[in-house]
């Protein structure tokens, strides 16, 4: 394509190139990473101006550069376009590059504070059960077929470059649905940006990342802008647009009126009148079973290895999303029944670690204070009356800080014991953060060395947290999950709780602090 072509639909150019270039190659905003007849997309970042690597990414092979800043305050040996907002431009480019691929597929979004990943995994294997070519991109992984790919170590939605390649690769390898993960950071940071969307799925809205975006209203409609995308998207021949929201949640009423213009508003929710429901719930430290019932008397017995009541909601809300795309009750019945079934539970998600010892020890991505409530609910319907819940947590650095007192406050109310420890401190104090939880635990009336202990080591309070667990007690990891990496200063060391809690189960715990 030429670079004129590219910049053909784009909106806020201000300023076009003086000559015009072939473009071979995908738009990058990382200019060690640009590839020879590429565009290098300059912004101007929270500590480093993509502007002064302009000549980085020439050297390195770019054909045409995109920035924010005017023609005449750059240097730029190739052909330089102006926009007014390069990180919204980027999806939109790599959107034109890749031939717009979300128009060729059926898309379906998941967003909300919890519960996103199990949700947007669900609806895939569902979609797969039906015998729908479907692909999934989560902040765990993506899946193109027969191969899945790691999105990276801390990440929400991948950028918005990678989530057009991974589109592009969806219809090349001849899928027709998509299943996208749409974090708030992504939404807010264009990084989902030129991706049509049909279907928007709602998990719930509850405190988190407020740091990022300063109001807890600016953080929901962050979310809500992803049903904004439903229904104003272009539409797609034979593909229905439809919001799925959750009841439960006390925001529901504002994703419905974000919503508006879409075919179908369909409701799934625990307690509140709703669409879709479940009835019969009977958990099990292995299962869960349910009856889903859901419009014109449809009525599904369903297994899952998913535990806890938060994955009923979860199982719901997937449910309720594939029903706007099979409506024949028994195809949507039968889909059900082995898409849910066949699902393993998410990596880092009420993950069991199994090494011969006598009580439960689980790792979950519990890092919100709903989260953790509800990782610690479902917890204790695993084990029978009279055991203990062991929970191991942290809180992290240069987040919000609301929260750590809150999320001590939460595990000492729902557990019998409390290890608070490092999760990510970056360049905070580890020990200031620890003294702000230790005063949130001790307002429950928590006893600091009897029921709740600071262990700075993520390594050592994993291996503590095991040494307290008698006979069928249940030991539980919050915070890292399925992440690979932790944040100390400024760099990241490799960290993986699963393995940190089977070497704590052998006797050989790991250390975590680069000074240990």
């Amino acid at each position: 394509m030429l670079f004129s072509e590219l910049l053909a639909d784009l909106p806020g150019l201000l300023a076009s190139p003086d000559r015009d270039v072939p473009i071979t190659a995908p738009v990058s905003e990382n200019a060690a990473a640009v590839e020879p007849g590429g565009i290098f997309l300059a912004r101007r970042g929270a500590s480093v101006d993509g502007h002064d690597l302009i000549a980085e990414a020439v050297a390195r092979g770019a054909a045409a550069v995109v920035g924010e800043r005017p023609p005449g305050a750059v240097t730029c040996p190739v052909p330089y376009a102006q926009v007014s907002d390069g990180r919204a431009s980027l999806g939109l480019l790599a959107a034109a590059y890749y031939g717009y691929p979300s128009l060729r597929l059926t898309v379906i979004g998941v967003t909300g504070t919890d519960g996103k990943t199990t949700t947007a995994t669900l609806i895939h294997s569902i979609l797969t059960a039906a015998g729908l070519r479907a692909g999934l991109i989560s902040t765990v992984s993506a899946v193109i077929g027969d191969e899945t790919l790691d999105t990276g170590l801390h990440v929400t939605t991948p950028g918005a470059d990678a989530v057009q390649h991974y589109l592009a690769r969806m219809v090349a390898a001849g899928l027709t649905h998509a299943v996208l993960e749409a974090t708030s950071h992504g939404l807010a940071q264009g990084r989902v940006n030129g991706v049509d969307f049909d279907i928007a799925v709602l998990t719930n809205v509850t405190h988190e990342h407020l740091d990022f975006h300063g109001t807890w209203e600016a953080y929901r409609d962050a979310k809500a802008s992803l049903f904004e995308r439903a229904a104003t998207s272009p539409r797609k021949p034979g593909v229905p647009k439809a919001a799925v929201i959750n009841a439960d949640d006390p925001s529901a009423e504002v994703f419905r009126q974000r919503a508006t213009g879409v075919d179908r508003t369909l409701t799934y929710a625990l307690a509140a009148p709703a669409d879709f429901r479940a009835e019969a719930v009977t958990f099990t430290p292995a299962a869960t079973h349910l009856t889903l019932t859901g419009p014109e008397g449809l009525r599904v017995p369903l297994r899952t290895a998913l535990v806890g009541p938060f994955n009923v909601a979860n199982v719901l809300a997937a449910a309720t999303a594939v029903s706007v795309l099979l409506p024949d009750p028994a195809t949507l019945s039968a889909a059900l029944v082995s898409g849910i079934a066949a699902m393993p539970p998410v990596p880092g998600r009420m993950e069991r670690i199994d090494e011969g010892q006598d009580f439960l020890a689980l790792v979950d991505f519990a890092h919100t204070p709903n989260a953790l409530q509800r990782a610690l609910e479902a917890a204790r319907t695993m084990i029978a009356p009279g055991a203990r819940v062991i929970a191991i947590f942290g809180s992290a650095g240069l987040r919000d800080r609301a929260k750590r007192r809150m999320m001590a406050e939460i595990g000492m109310r729902l557990a019998d014991r409390v290890v608070l420890t490092a999760e990510d401190p970056r360049t905070e104090s580890l020990e200031a953060i620890l003294a702000e939880m230790a005063e949130g635990c001790r307002s429950q009336g928590g006893r600091e060395g009897e029921t709740f202990w600071r262990v700075p080591d993520r390594g050592r309070a994993i291996a503590f947290g095991c040494s307290l667990a008698r006979p069928g007690d249940l030991v539980i990891a919050c915070g890292k999950g399925h992440e690979q990496s932790m944040c100390f200063g400024t760099v990241e060391y490799p960290w993986d709780d699963r393995q940190a809690m089977r070497a704590a189960l052998r006797g050989t715990p790991l250390l975590t602090l680069p000074t240990a």
